[in-house]
């Protein structure tokens, strides 16, 4: 019985046409071997498994032939392979320098090949450094390295360096169908694919992991029997997910996420699968991203079913919910739960409700920007006329307490907005000559109670629509004077009715006037959130009183105010001796200490 030679050895390629997804480096490799430009030191750094020391093999050979030699030569005797990682030490590398001054005795080249270069020791890279600089004109150095981050820049700088690229996924499997071929093995394109995809760009591992499902399925390589061998779930699996996500069967996507966790497959992996199976139904839904989805021609035509209906917006969406689950999922303390709670929440996404609230009270204007009911514009009437504000209100809308609902004439339609208002704004409303539909606020219920529900949905009705000019709001003009004057009736006001911290907030500075703007300057954040927090029913409060509705709040924190109300016990000691300086002898006579 014959030993059997792994894949990755036996069709390791003999010559640079044969290496795979390295197109840029062979070909200038070959290049500097014939117009005789080859550095005297490369670097070959890239990931595991991508053709670095093949290269720096077949290099090896190339620059001994002259044409003389047999076709299996190896050259053996000109080649040097030295593992860094076991050989790191200053005496190795001097045991090196002292083997590049013996010229070779066949070929031109001595050609010394360090593995895993990012090994050596500090003080083996300096006793490297002159050798590498100036080496004799017969040896070439060849470093290779999986951290090019770890080799100091000394050594760097002396070295022609060349950057080695991941395997795609598409050469990957064009060169597993190729060794599939020689072998005698019928394999599906779409096994090919999932093998080349768990190599993460190794064509080693691609090899490696080809092997291990030969020898499990034989001559027959399926994508189920893939699947099985190396414990990925199949893309039929998230297609049946998504399926479900789309029609918002929350039930029967918990029971399948339950038949997934059975089979022993992680919710992380899941996750990571999931939100991959979207990234890859996003590039699809362009012509020009399609290239980007390394799948069989099998799985993209399903892939484009899919995509046609999934909309942007839900797979936006859905990518980042699981984005954050797969960030969320190593601190949870209750894993399977995030998970599930992730797939209700795709589920959701695509559910067609009845929505709570009507669109048309959607948008909101802060309370700081109420308008006045006496420059509200006279209403319309249906046809065009205008009419007066006691012609606006009939006796039935009188009965109900309420104003009748008109159009109000606006410059243009998007200055119709909502606003929300107070009980104590209900009776300059109903002075105002447009018709405002008001309906009384509900009474207060208990947050706990079934009531309380009915009540918040009556409450979001209780909002009128109105119109104003900007041009016909109030602008008169103020004085710092009457600022103070009104900005202390407010907080005269305010800590009448209980709100000692914020009239106290408030106090703590005089306000400033500049142009329209009013400055505060408090001495901590705490204070400003809670300023902040109260500012539009002060700026209310300000605009009415000196009839202004330009008025704008500035709030900024200056910590060097608090600094005058602190003092150091030295401090005290010196303020008390100023004004008594009999203290300084009471302490001198009892020998007292601060």
């Amino acid at each position: 019985m014959e030993p059997f030679i792994v894949s990755a050895r036996k069709y390791r390629p003999q010559s640079f046409k044969d290496v795979v997804g390295q197109e840029a480096i062979t070909n200038t490799l070959t290049n500097a071997i014939e117009n005789n430009h080859l550095a005297q030191a490369l670097l070959f750094c890239g990931p595991r498994g991508v053709g670095k020391t093949t290269c720096a093999r077949i290099l090896a050979k190339q620059i001994n032939r002259d044409g003389t030699e047999q076709e299996d030569e190896d050259f053996a005797f000109n080649i040097f392979e030295l593992d860094a990682a076991s050989n790191n030490s200053v005496d190795d590398i001097r045991n090196l320098i002292d083997q590049v001054r013996i010229p070779p005795q066949v070929g031109k080249y001595k050609v010394y090949i360090i593995d895993e270069v990012h090994m050596l020791s500090q003080s083996a890279f300096n006793a490297f450094l002159k050798t590498l600089e100036e080496p004799p004109r017969h040896a070439i150095f060849i470093l290779a390295t999986t951290e090019k981050h770890k080799i100091i820049p000394t050594i760097l700088s002396r070295c022609q360096i060349f950057d080695f690229k991941r395997i795609t996924v598409g050469d990957a499997a064009n060169y597993l169908k190729y060794i599939a071929e020689q072998q005698g093995v019928e394999a599906e394109e779409d096994a090919l694919h999932i093998i080349a995809q768990k190599a993460d760009g190794a064509l080693r591992d691609a090899l490696s992991i080809f092997d291990r499902v030969v020898s499990f399925s034989g001559k027959e390589l399926t994508r189920k029997a893939v699947t099985e061998n190396l414990n990925v779930l199949d893309y039929d699996t998230y297609f049946e997910v998504t399926d479900l996500i789309l029609e918002n069967d929350i039930p029967n996507l918990l029971l399948t996420f339950n038949k997934i966790l059975a089979q022993g497959f992680e919710g992380h992996h899941f996750v990571i699968g999931l939100a991959s199976h979207f990234r890859d139904l996003m590039v699809c839904r362009h012509k020009d991203t399609v290239t980007l989805l390394e799948v069989g021609d099998n799985a993209k035509r399903l892939y484009l079913e899919q995509s046609k209906k999934t909309p942007q917006d839900f797979l936006l969406k859905a990518l980042e919910i699981t984005n954050e689950t797969d960030l969320q999922y190593k601190s949870s303390k209750n894993s399977r739960l995030l998970v599930e709670l992730t797939l209700m929440k795709l589920a959701s996404l695509t559910f067609k409700g009845e929505k709570k609230n009507p669109d048309t009270h959607d948008r909101l204007i802060p309370l700081g920007r109420l308008i006045p009911a006496s420059y509200y514009r006279k209403a319309k009437t249906r046809n065009g006329k205008e009419s007066s504000p006691e012609q606006a209100e009939p006796e039935q809308s009188r009965k109900e307490e309420t104003l009748q609902p008109a159009h109000i004439e606006a410059k243009s339609e998007e200055e119709i907005q909502e606003v929300s208002l107070s009980d104590q704004s209900h009776a300059a409303v109903a002075e105002a000559g447009p018709k405002i539909s008001i309906k009384k606020p509900a009474k207060r219920v208990s947050g706990l109670s079934l009531s309380s529900i009915q009540a918040k949905k009556k409450h979001e009705l209780n909002r009128i629509e109105v119109t104003y000019d900007e041009d016909d709001l109030p602008r008169e003009a103020v004085t710092q004077e009457d600022l103070r004057k009104h900005w202390n009736l407010y907080i005269e006001k305010i800590d009448g009715e209980g709100k000692k911290i914020l009239a106290s907030n408030l106090n703590a500075d005089l306000p400033v006037l500049k142009d329209l703007t009013i400055h505060i300057e408090l001495p901590n954040d705490t204070m400003k959130k809670e300023v902040e927090r109260e500012q539009f029913s002060l700026m209310n409060y300000l605009k009415s009183a000196l009839n202004n509705h330009y008025l704008e709040l500035s709030i900024s924190v200056n910590e060097e105010t608090v600094r005058k109300y602190a003092f150091t016990p030295e401090e005290k000691y010196q303020k008390l001796r100023e004004k008594n300086p009999a203290i300084d002898l009471l302490r001198k006579t009892f020998d007292l200490d601060l």
